[in-house]
């Protein structure tokens, strides 16, 4: 749909949801490929790429730097750098890309020049109190003065050397961010987790994967200790593979419908941690009453929506994290699922239950239109949307904000033979 309306009316399906759809490229893998290409000296050929929200931000904060980034088709990024970035000439703006933020901030610290990190409303009030104090401790000149964005960064054209604590509880984002920017040292740098829990311990590992394929020497040297040596990086071609957070939704259509949608991937070919929700989407509509979404943060929300039909009420824990996403995720579902139908959801402290009503699988004929807020959140409006193929008169606002990961997620739902219309 070219022209989004500001409100997204989706008629029941009475039929299942069948077809092929290709997924999106990795919004995780992309944008730490597009770093990583910027610190590798030479050009990089980055294939089955994300063009998003997202990593468009990257892309630019990236140029603002010197480095040249071309986009020779949807799918492709060129990335060309003499492996070290430039102090640019004003703040970078990553509006709500928690991502490119996080990354950014370690990163920049190889400029030798002042760069400030800075993004829209809803960033600024998202934490990065942990990262900044981390990279401090390796001798840069850092600050955030409230804990959260802007950061202002005085950097002398390295990383540091030596060991650097971070506590990976609030973000696996913050170690990901020292192990990219690490390479870049003037002598070994060790990473160390200060407790055991970590976010999404998965992406670590991701961001390892994508480190090494462009020439970083970093191994594990004790249960959540790294060893990254001052190697910088080298250019080189690497091909993205679908968005496993963005399948989720695919998963959770063909459940709803008992429908067969071919993503031309198998779920265990993914390597991103969200992949794992496959498993339990294929359990439904008999979901186990407890799922932890530590390792698949981003699935929770098309999980929970899903959740709403189940045949037993499900509790999701390992979630805390979720409150300092986009927005607060777990208030968000519960305050949403409930205005779907009240008692459908509840919070308790960290965990959301979502008391789960097996008739609304028969709600098609329903004529409350009920308006769904998204809280400029894209995960919020793609699972939502999952709600409006079983129920009748939901209305999701604001639909363009999936255009932060998956720009062509309402094309991909009509193209399935799903009805959207514009709502008042």
């Amino acid at each position: 749909m070219s022209q989004l309306p500001p409100a997204l009316a989706i008629t029941p399906v009475d039929h299942p949801l069948v077809g092929r759809v290709s997924p999106p490229g990795s919004k995780s893998i992309t944008n730490r490929a597009l770093l990583l290409a910027a610190l590798a000296n030479g050009t990089s050929r980055l294939t089955g790429a994300l063009k998003s929200k997202d990593t468009a931000l990257m892309a630019a904060a990236l140029q603002q730097m010197g480095v040249t980034v071309e986009e020779p088709d949807d799918t492709s990024f060129v990335v060309t750098s003499s492996g070290r970035l430039a102090a640019p000439s004003g703040p970078l703006f990553l509006g709500n890309a928690g991502t490119a933020v996080r990354f950014l901030t370690a990163a920049v610290a190889t400029v030798d020049g002042t760069v400030v990190v800075d993004g829209d409303d809803h960033m600024r009030v998202r934490p990065i109190g942990p990262l900044v104090t981390a990279i401090a401790s390796l001798g840069v000149d850092i600050v955030a003065e409230t804990g959260c964005p802007p950061i202002t960064v005085r950097g002398n054209g390295s990383f540091g050397r030596g060991r650097v604590e971070i506590d990976g509880g609030l973000s696996s984002q913050y170690v990901s961010a020292l192990l990219m920017a690490a390479p870049l040292g003037d002598g070994p740098i060790e990473v160390a987790l200060t407790g055991s829990e970590i976010g999404a311990r998965g992406y670590v590992d991701l961001t390892l994967a994508a480190m090494r394929s462009f020439g970083a020497r970093v191994e594990q040297t004790a249960d959540g200790t790294w060893l990254v040596q001052p190697t910088g990086y080298k250019a080189a071609d690497l091909l993205v593979e679908p968005d496993a957070s963005a399948a989720t939704y695919l998963w959770a259509a063909a459940a709803l419908t008992g429908g067969d949608i071919d993503l031309g991937v198998a779920a265990d070919a993914f390597t991103q941690p969200d992949a794992l929700a496959q498993a339990v989407i294929a359990q439904f509509p008999n979901m186990q009453a407890v799922i932890d979404g530590s390792q698949m943060q981003d699935a929770v929300p098309t999980i929970a929506v899903l959740a709403a039909f189940n045949n037993q009420p499900v509790r999701f824990v390992g979630i805390a994290n979720l409150r300092v996403k986009e927005c607060d995720r777990i208030n968000a579902l519960s305050t949403e699922l409930n205005r779907i139908q009240p008692g459908l959801a509840r919070e308790e402290g960290d965990d959301l239950v979502v008391n789960a009503d097996p008739a609304l699988m028969h709600a098609a004929q329903r004529n409350a239109r009920t308006r769904i807020e998204t809280y400029s959140d894209h995960r919020i409006a793609m699972s939502f949307a999952l709600a409006g193929l079983k129920i009748g008169g939901i209305i999701v606002l604001d639909p363009a904000c999936t255009g932060k990961t998956y720009p062509a997620y309402w094309d991909m739902l009509a193209g399935l033979g799903v009805k959207l219309e514009a709502a008042t």
